[in-house]
């Protein structure tokens, strides 16, 4: 399963936008307050309900109810209405978008600002089911409360993001049996070479086994290892496989800048075993280091797809644009590297007395 492309009209910052994506790795960049993490909640609110695992909609109404509540818990709106989701203009508005998947498939959604938990649905999904699943890495780690979060969650109203809930849920699953692929061995080797460990899991709490130092339960471990071991465990119990949709909501958040190149390089052999990957990122690191396999063939022998999105308000108009290039060179608008120039510049003022 892969997002061919997603529509918006009247989706809270998007009056109308549609994105066309890459099947292999997708990085979207621009300022605060832009969009970037609104891109993959919707898209992620579209997919969960249907990925593996998922309750079945033998009803109209089930089916409803589902993607409803998934767009509720992912964006929590006040009072849980989800018509505060529509473009805040006088009067009454109307939200619709629409995923277009591979296979022809599409899904739809629409409702208007007065509503509070209904919505108009329409599927055109394969008869055959849905074997993929959608994983949405949100900027806070949870390995280290794997233990009692979910029936807190599930028992009390803690201000928490859906996908929270769901990504503690795969982080409970047991080890999948039997050896793993090579493609997956060439990733935990990378991570697993920057953490100088390997995670393993004892009843429901995680530690970082160390050679020759013991185990360090997560509690003691830096954040960025931390969410690093989400994703490992991932691919250990069989979670983040090639039939994924993999959402990463600003890999960077508490990493140390030595370890962006093999996230990256990891990154690309999870998009050569077939994984989607959407990323969001403010990170110079990140970006350029994703460019530099779109710029460089000899970096990207599998002639993987890249697709870098940057998000902008047009100086004229005030309104939230967008554009799509191959490589992050070619963006006109790329806040990132206006912010590194100008950083340049700042500082050549001082040498020179500019």
């Amino acid at each position: 399963m892969k997002i061919q492309a997603l529509m918006l009209k009247n989706f809270m910052l998007f009056e109308d936008a549609r994105f066309d994506w890459s099947d292999n790795i997708n990085i979207i960049c621009g300022e605060n307050s832009t969009g970037k993490t609104t891109l993959l909640k919707v898209m992620y609110s579209l997919l969960k309900p249907i990925s593996k695992g998922s309750p079945e909609m033998a009803t109209k109404e089930m089916a409803e109810r589902s993607f409803v509540e998934k767009l509720q818990g992912v964006f929590r709106p006040d009072e849980m209405k989800i018509g505060r989701l529509v473009s805040r203009v006088q009067g009454s508005n109307r939200a619709e978008f629409c995923a277009i998947l591979d296979k022809k498939q599409k899904i739809s959604m629409g409702f208007g600002s007065r509503q509070e938990n209904h919505a108009d649905i329409k599927l055109d999904l394969s008869e055959n089911g849905q074997s993929f699943d959608a994983i949405y890495i949100p900027t806070k780690e949870m390995i280290s409360t794997t233990q009692y979060f979910n029936s807190l969650y599930e028992q009390y109203h803690i201000d928490f993001e859906e996908m929270y809930y769901d990504l503690n849920k795969l982080l409970e699953r047991p080890l999948s049996k039997g050896p793993n692929t090579s493609e997956q061995n060439e990733v935990l080797h990378s991570f697993e070479k920057i953490m100088k460990g390997q995670i393993i899991q004892k009843d429901k709490k995680f530690y970082l086994k160390m050679k020759g130092k013991g185990e360090f339960e997560m509690g003691l471990v830096s954040d960025g290892y931390r969410k690093l071991s989400m994703i490992i465990y991932m691919i250990l119990s069989g979670s983040l496989n090639k039939d994924t949709i993999l959402f990463w909501d600003e890999p960077e958040t508490n990493m140390n800048p030595k370890m962006i190149q093999p996230i990256v390089k990891a990154l690309t052999v999870l998009a050569r075993m077939g994984v989607q990957i959407f990323v969001t990122t403010h990170d110079y690191f990140v970006q350029q280091e994703f460019n530099m396999l779109s710029v460089y063939p000899e970096l990207n022998i599998n002639n993987l797809d890249l697709r870098f999105i940057s998000l902008y308000f047009d100086d004229d108009s005030d309104r939230l644009t967008y554009e799509m290039k191959n490589s992050s060179s070619d963006l006109a608008h790329n806040a990132i590297m206006h912010e590194f120039d100008a950083m340049y510049d700042r500082e050549q003022g001082f040498i020179y007395d500019i």
